[in-house]
């Protein structure tokens, strides 16, 4: 299996881009990763927050095969303890599954027609974070789920 992650525009923090990079290199060690970055709608102006949600819903699904298997990461969405969500990325693989993408939109969130055709859901929380935010949590979870499978330590249970 190969993980997509799907992202809306660069992550602008310096800080918060070397620590996903770190967990990011993590992951590489026991799955393959693509990263896809969707570049940021400039000048919406007066079109407003629908127009630039259904601008990056287009460049969402754009993005997306049809051999995957997505799943947005929303408020309302499933939420796993880690060691759940290790259990969950363990029966995709099981499953022969070729592509998890996760996706992570942009500030306002996903447009309709992306709720529409991607009904998959996972949550990190019930609280809201910074869509930058949530690219590093998503990336230490996946790192904590892949450690929790191989038996190692960074997971103290």
């Amino acid at each position: 299996m190969k993980l997509k992650l799907i992202f809306i525009g660069k992550t602008d923090e310096a800080w918060l881009k070397e620590a996903i990079d770190k967990y990011l290199g993590r992951v590489r060690n026991y799955i393959s990763v693509e990263l896809v970055v969707i570049q940021d709608i400039k000048n919406i102006g007066k079109k407003g927050i629908d127009f630039q949600k259904e601008e990056e819903g287009r460049q969402i699904l754009r993005n997306i095969g049809q051999a995957e298997e997505v799943f947005l990461l929303d408020e309302n969405g499933k939420e796993f303890s880690s060691e759940d969500f290790s259990v969950f990325l363990q029966k995709k693989m099981n499953a022969g599954l070729k592509v998890l993408t996760l996706v992570i939109g942009g500030a306002f969130g996903f447009s309709n027609e992306v709720y529409t055709q991607v009904p998959n859901r996972l949550s990190l929380s019930k609280m809201t974070f910074s869509h930058q935010m949530v690219r590093l949590l998503l990336v230490e979870q996946l790192y904590r789920a892949f450690s929790i499978l191989n038996n190692e330590p960074y997971h103290h249970r």
